[in-house]
């Protein structure tokens, strides 16, 4: 007889391949119909979670947190790989404004919108807003690679999804403490963790990226530059497994890792370009197969009896999420910017574009393990702002870019005068 651990090991393998297969077909028909494929991804995985019972995987279990968790280091290591610093020069203060103080907007506004809306209490209103707050750079770096959007803004949101990883979890975890009784709040204290937490993952990835781009050289010290796609997927777990083992954000050290490396050349260590055309090959193939096992997961695991429960209180809150504590928060961070000097087309579409997806659906996941009060009302509205941002926003991003007028050809080069 069969040991259980080697019967969920067959399990987990058949869901690979069966999401496999259905991201293949769900990919297929994304082409046909000329939308971003998550969109489709998460359909699908409704049709094979809840609605035909094919794949059974709960979010608190270790697999799904580790196919999440591994998925989400690596789009993001990509997407840092992508980020040029002669872009960043320029708008570095509006990333920095949406990363720190624009989740503090969104959260705010939002925890306003369930206190009313949903009755909840004010520590839970701000704990499921704080969960919801982050924008996900797993959803919006795939799109950004479907729809050709101006490099300038690309980048901007990129990096403010990949950085504001970090505010959101502590924030989720501060007013998860205080819900709690596990802990007393203290600003002071609050600020610190989140400079410490962030600070401390943008050394650990600059550290990472920068051992890996001297190793990966042309110079004496490039010892592993026969194994490039190794040696980058190496830094980019590595750099989450220190940070978050040292407790501090994972997410914001494999991103900074990609960044560093994706911009080797100003460090003086070149990489032979064949082997960095590599790279991108063997990226394009793991990336696209990280989004279907999460996006197709994420699907599965809807349950429509809680989102029924709380349908129309909870779509109000996601309208004011996302028609009001968006655009406030895009307002306050990028017209305070006068360097980058943006445009109201540009600040428009940012308006529109800030899917949820997969930090907030893992931090819901170490939720579900707590027995906190009202998770059922924190659970349907997470995965409301999920699905919703998601297949609303994600699959309208090309048609929203084109009207405003920001797709890539209808711009300057990077750095432009906008």
């Amino acid at each position: 007889m069969e040991s259980t651990a080697v019967l969920e090991v067959h399990k987990v393998f058949w869901i690979i391949a069966i999401v496999f297969v259905t991201g293949m077909f769900s990919g297929k028909l994304a082409q046909h119909l000329k939308i971003p494929d998550v969109a489709i991804y998460i359909l699908a995985g409704v049709l094979a979670g809840p609605l035909l019972h094919i794949i059974l995987l709960p979010a608190e279990s270790t697999a799904d947190q580790f196919i999440v968790t591994l998925g989400a280091a690596l789009i993001l290591f990509d997407g840092g790989r992508a980020i040029s610093f002669q872009v960043l020069k320029h708008v570095w203060p509006t990333i920095l404004l949406l990363a720190v103080p624009g989740v503090v907007i969104t959260a705010a506004v939002t925890a306003a919108a369930a206190m009313y809306l949903l009755k909840l209490p004010i520590i839970y209103a701000w704990l499921l807003a704080a969960i919801i707050a982050s924008t996900d750079p797993a959803t919006l770096i795939p799109v950004f690679r479907q729809v050709p959007i101006d490099e300038r803004i690309k980048q901007t949101v990129e990096s403010e999804s990949a950085f504001n990883d970090a505010t959101g979890s502590i924030l989720t975890f501060t007013v998860l403490g205080l819900a709690m009784g596990t802990q007393t709040f203290s600003l002071a204290d609050s600020v610190a963790e989140f400079f410490r937490s962030a600070l401390g993952g943008v050394v650990v990835g600059l550290v990472a990226g920068w051992l890996t781009a001297l190793f990966m050289s042309e110079t004496r010290f490039g010892f592993f530059r026969e194994y490039p796609a190794v040696a980058y997927t190496a830094s980019a777990i590595a750099s989450y497994a220190i940070a978050d083992q040292l407790h501090l954000s994972g997410f914001m050290a494999t991103f900074v890792s990609g960044v560093i490396l994706g911009n080797h050349h100003s460090l003086r260590l070149p990489v032979n370009d064949e082997k960095l055309n590599a790279v991108g090959h063997f990226y394009e193939g793991i990336t696209l197969m990280m989004r279907m096992l999460i996006f197709v997961l994420l699907g599965t695991q809807v349950n429509f009896a809680t989102l029924a429960a709380y349908l129309y209180p909870g779509l109000a809150v996601i309208a004011v999420f996302m028609l009001l504590a968006r655009p406030l928060t895009v307002l306050a961070c990028t017209l305070p910017d006068r360097k980058a000097k943006w445009k109201w087309n540009e600040i428009a579409f940012m308006f529109w574009v800030r899917e949820t997806g997969v930090i907030p659906a893992a931090l819901l996941g170490i939720l579900a393990g707590t027995g906190i009060a009202h998770l059922d009302a924190i659970a349907a509205v997470t995965f409301l702002a999920i699905l919703i941002t998601i297949v609303l926003q994600a699959s309208t991003t090309g048609w929203v870019a084109r009207k405003l007028g920001v797709l890539a050809e209808n711009q300057p080069g990077p750095g432009g005068s906008a």
